[in-house]
């Protein structure tokens, strides 16, 4: 429906779509060959969904059964380049890039018990609170089971569910100077995680645990564009390969510390970290 629009409006001569100045040159150079109105709707629409997912920051076993932690976890949403952000046959541009970055509360505790490893349950939340020129609401939660070893070396298993909701202007006017509407943008996403790491001692009760996170992970999503009542359709939501990469730094005494690169690859690329009191 958005393309039947789109093309109305563009053959009536009379629409002038708004381009960034930034990617007027980009627009100006056309679409590549292998372009697709299709596809560069759904990866947009898969972006916001996996840069919003609950990766791990944290080994295969968080802490020693018992304990937890609260504290807040950074996630970088890195820019959408021009070429990802020109539609309609690059003639338009979308106001993908408000929120440069994610701060989320998030708290981990793993449950009494270890004979035959040990269960932990997580969460995060982020209140309806308007940031950036953008109000969402995001609430995460995992549970695992993680097994250590004398050795060091553990490993476990995960799952994870993210639902996230969006009201911003990002679909912008399809008329330069037009005026602007909110969009409503849902995304949720669920997944299972194999994880391994490595406990390191460095000295008395500090550490470092080196880990790798390899998984699956499900997108759905809904984009409601406020200035003409359409709903675009996601007609390849991602499902696929996700995986991170990070370390997590128990060197002060109750401040954990985590930083991670993550993945869900051809869509996302981003890094994280995680502060947090630990008990």
């Amino acid at each position: 429906m958005l393309n039947i629009l789109a093309a109305a409006l563009l053959s009536s001569g009379t629409a002038h779509a708004y381009i960034d100045p930034a990617c007027q040159d980009v627009a100006d150079a056309g679409p590549p060959a292998d372009y697709s109105e299709a596809d560069q709707q759904n990866n947009l629409l898969n972006f916001f969904a996996l840069a919003t997912t609950l990766s791990p920051t944290h080994g295969p076993v968080p802490y020693k059964p018992g304990h937890g932690s609260v504290g807040i976890e950074l996630s970088v949403i890195p820019p959408v380049p021009c070429e990802g952000r020109l539609v309609l046959n690059y003639t338009k541009t979308e106001d993908t890039n408000k929120a440069p970055i994610l701060p989320r509360p998030r708290f981990l505790y793993t449950m009494p018990g270890d004979r035959f490893g040990t269960l932990y349950v997580g969460g995060a939340y982020v209140p309806p609170i308007t940031v950036f020129g953008t109000r969402n609401v995001i609430l995460s939660t995992e549970i695992g089971w993680g097994m250590p070893t004398d050795s060091g070396f553990g490993y476990g298993a995960r799952f994870h569910a993210t639902m996230l909701k969006t009201i911003a202007e990002i679909a912008t006017p399809f008329e330069e100077d037009g005026e602007a509407y909110d969009d409503f943008y849902m995304g949720s996403t669920f997944g299972v995680d194999a994880l391994f790491g490595y406990d390191i001692e460095l000295s008395g009760e500090k550490t470092i645990e080196p880990y790798i996170a390899l998984g699956f992970t499900d997108v759905s999503t809904f984009f409601y564009i406020g200035d003409d009542a359409v709903v675009t359709n996601n007609s390849d939501p991602y499902a696929g390969f996700t995986g991170s990469v990070g370390a997590e730094l128990k060197v002060i005494k109750h401040i954990d510390m985590a930083a991670e690169f993550y993945t869900a690859p051809g869509n996302i690329y981003t890094g994280r970290t995680r502060f947090a009191w630990r008990w």
